[in-house]
């Protein structure tokens, strides 16, 4: 068999000319490997087939040997429901009753900050394939969005774009966005983070799995032409850095479609159902590189194509450029013969574009690839797709890290009022209103909680109204003092958010963002994590279904502040009874508890924040057994009428948030909290929850919160005043609501072109 390089330049291609590996984001070493697998000089096609494959984004090569303690640590109990988990597009658990749930998240965050609009959009485009991928319905998206300072020239650039991006390509899926963060730090300046969250539902016979099987399947391509948009974007993005202040050459960012999107996702369901799909995967980062050379490296054979038959939207493409296209809207199926006309009849019937581009071959581990009559591509599919280099890089607890440990104690305002009205105002914890109105929450009807909650709540059968809630959270201030316990804390609140909803939380995703992997200050921040989260979820005893790792996130030496997102998903049975975490409008008035304790912890907070106190200290302590009390609590608990759980900003933003369009006040007594009214108000205590009965459950509620070892102070009751008295002061409502609503439109009123490209 002759293998020919395809060069751009064919005739000056000679054996000597040395291949641009270094360019393409390849060591010395990775190079010369590759050549000692194929026993011959890589063609150019292979060069860009290896390169992208064994990037940082797609082979996990800095981070596997760390990634590995989540299934070394997770037992057989936990995973029992779990139908598909790490490794997979998604993880799929069953919830019962013929019902599953797929659900991951996904970084984008250096190309949404090359194009914000196009980066940001693509990513939701990116991260519902994966659910669809699985053989599941999208059914909901959310954000997790971290940016520089509020009021930084750049945040004004980049913030806009994204929050149009993810507005106007899921508001045109149809897909309702239920929640998400908005976080603002100068770490992020240079490096923002856009995380994309997917849920998707599914029978648990639908189950699809990315595999090549069956000899003489053909292999089709199918949804939109392949173009030069997003060339290596995804998988040479993330694995580089954005050197301060230089001008760098980058790959174009892909550019996203969101019609021709919705169409693939009716166009798969259809061929789901009618059962001619053997194996599926979609295209994303390192695109036909990366759906050819996984479906054979997971198949029971090889596999042959031919790159002539790839529908293109650009002329005189080369080998190279068709395979690493990251252009959008694809997906790859492996399809029985037999079943290929029928394939071909529900595409056209939703006006998709395919094509029969190969077949599964005999030839065990081969992949062969061609173009214009020459083979481009000869080699074993697992050492492209299952082999690149795993590197033990070197980590090390920072010399730095007892400094910042250290705290200098709390600087008080001089009344608790000035307090809460900077604390709501600040762009940690102002409302978001100006950025969530642009996504539809609603759309599909099926959505029974988004808007302010702490966890979005969807119906997913209309039947039996079985539903899930879904949250997700992290915090960079919190992780970078403790990585380990940072870590906790965002698998602590994600849970906790779930839990407060009356759901029981099932499974656990994650997206850990974290600056270079060759810097031994953060492999150890993301180490301590991963062992974090691992050994929090076993004390939990849910499992982690998947994940994402995106490394090099910084500008020029300077790294984020590490950020592991953690997901968590919960069932319950019937969406009726959710409980909500605000009261409503004009309602009776209710008592108020606080569930948990509340202890001097300060590190981290939003008030060391906002007081200018710098970022020093321990954050909050976590025992997740409390956490698995307080789910306990909220399970099937028909006598709570709101209830919403305590984090950033405390007590004080807890009461606020439930408080707000109740057209209610309270009178407020904290001796049961601790002593000191300002830390019973303001300090971030992990397991902690606010919660709202009417007067005649309170006794009951109480007890059975003690009977579950759960410690609970009675706080007082609403009322008509619409102000909240404590502690000798009275604040307004409506003053804080004021306060609360104009930070973000008084800053970003004219940076703002809703669903347009920015």
């Amino acid at each position: 068999m002759t293998v020919h390089n395809d060069t751009v330049d064919n005739a000056k291609a000679t054996p000597e000319q040395e291949q641009p590996y270094r360019e393409l984001g390849l060591k010395d070493d990775e190079y010369q490997r590759i050549v000692d697998i194929l026993g011959r000089r890589p063609t150019d096609a292979e060069l860009t087939v290896y390169s992208v494959m064994w990037s940082e984004h797609c082979s996990y090569k800095s981070s596997k040997v760390h990634l590995r303690y989540f299934g070394e640590t997770m037992t057989e109990e936990m995973g029992a429901k779990l139908l598909a988990g790490i490794g997979e597009n998604a993880g799929v658990v069953d919830i019962g009753g013929g019902d599953a749930v797929t659900f991951r998240v996904e970084s984008h965050n250096h190309p949404s900050y090359v194009e914000p609009y196009q980066g940001a959009a693509t990513g939701v485009g990116g991260i519902v394939r994966d659910i669809m991928a699985m053989g599941a319905r999208p059914i909901a998206v959310m954000d997790q969005l971290r940016f520089g300072p509020a009021d930084a020239p750049d945040t004004k650039r980049v913030l806009p774009g994204v929050v149009a991006g993810i507005g106007g390509y899921g508001n045109c899926l149809g897909l309702p966005n239920i929640g998400g963060e908005t976080v603002f730090d100068e770490t992020y300046a240079g490096n923002p983070l856009v995380n994309a969250l997917c849920v998707g539902t599914l029978k648990v016979e639908d189950l699809k799995l990315a595999f090549a099987s069956g000899t003489g399947n053909k292999v089709i391509l199918f949804g939109s032409r392949t173009g030069l948009d997003g060339i290596g974007g995804v998988s040479v993005l993330a694995s580089e850095t954005f050197e301060e202040g230089a001008e760098r050459k980058l790959p174009a960012v892909q550019v996203g479609d969101p019609f021709a999107e919705k169409v693939l996702i009716e166009c798969c369901l259809e061929l789901y159902h009618s059962g001619v799909v053997v194996g599926i995967q979609d295209l994303g980062g390192a695109g036909l590189a990366c759906a050819t050379s996984e479906l054979a490296a997971s198949g029971d054979g090889g596999m042959r194509v031919n790159l002539d038959a790839v529908p293109l939207r650009a002329e005189n493409m080369t080998a190279a450029e068709i395979l690493a296209s990251e252009s959008q809207e694809r997906m790859c199926a492996v399809v029985e013969p037999a079943n290929v006309d029928r394939f071909m009849e529900i595409c056209a019937k939703w006006e998709v574009g395919a094509a029969v581009i190969g077949e599964v071959t005999g030839e065990s581990d081969r992949l062969v690839i061609e173009h214009n009559g020459e083979v481009v591509v000869d080699a074993p599919p697992s050492t492209i797709a299952d082999e690149a280099p795993v590197y033990e890089r070197p980590f090390a607890r920072p010399e730095w890290q007892d400094g910042v440990q250290e705290f200098g104690g709390v600087v008080k305002p001089a009344t608790l009022a000035e307090a809460w009205l900077r604390m709501v105002a600040s762009p940690a914890l102002c409302s978001r209103d100006f950025i969530t109105e642009q996504y539809d929450r609603y759309v599909g009807g099926n959505t029974v909680a988004a808007h302010y909650a702490d966890s979005g709540v969807l119906r997913i059968n209309e039947e039996t109204r079985r539903g899930v809630a879904v949250s997700a959270d992290a915090s960079g201030r919190y992780t970078y003092l403790d990585p380990n316990m940072g870590a906790r804390l965002a698998l602590a609140e994600a849970y906790r958010n779930v839990a407060v909803t009356g759901a029981r939380p099932v499974a656990v995703t994650n997206c850990l963002n974290f600056g270079s992997p060759e810097n031994p200050d953060v492999m150890w921040q993301f180490r301590e994590a991963v062992h974090g989260l691992a050994d929090g979820a076993v004390e939990l005893g849910i499992p982690v279904s998947g994940g994402n790792v995106s490394f090099y996130n910084q500008t020029g030496e300077t790294p984020i502040l590490p950020t592991p997102v953690v997901g968590v998903l919960g069932v319950i049975e019937d969406v009726a009874d959710a409980i909500r975490h605000a009261l409503p409008a004009g309602g009776e008035d209710v008592t108020l508890l606080l569930l948990g304790e509340t202890f001097d912890e300060f590190g981290g907070s939003v008030w060391q924040e906002v007081s200018g106190a710098g970022l020093t200290g321990l954050p909050p302590r976590v025992d997740l057994a409390n956490e698995a009390r307080l789910a306990e609590f909220f399970a099937g608990n028909g006598e709570v009428l709101a209830a919403h759980d305590l984090s950033e900003g405390g007590l004080a933003q807890a009461l606020f948030e439930m408080l707000l369009g109740s057209g209610k006040g309270a009178e407020i007594e904290l001796s049961g909290v601790c002593d000191d009214a300002f830390t019973a108000l303001f300090s971030e205590s992990a397991s902690r929850v606010l919660v709202a009965v009417t007067a005649d459950r309170a006794d009951t509620a109480v007890q059975r919160a003690s009977e579950a070892g759960i410690p609970v102070a009675v706080l007082g009751s609403t009322n008509s005043s619409g102000e909240i008295s404590v502690a000798g002061e009275s604040i307004s409502l409506v003053e804080l609501a004021a306060a609360w609503s104009t930070t973000l439109p008084g800053l970003f009123d004219h940076a703002f072109a809703p669903n347009s490209p920015a």
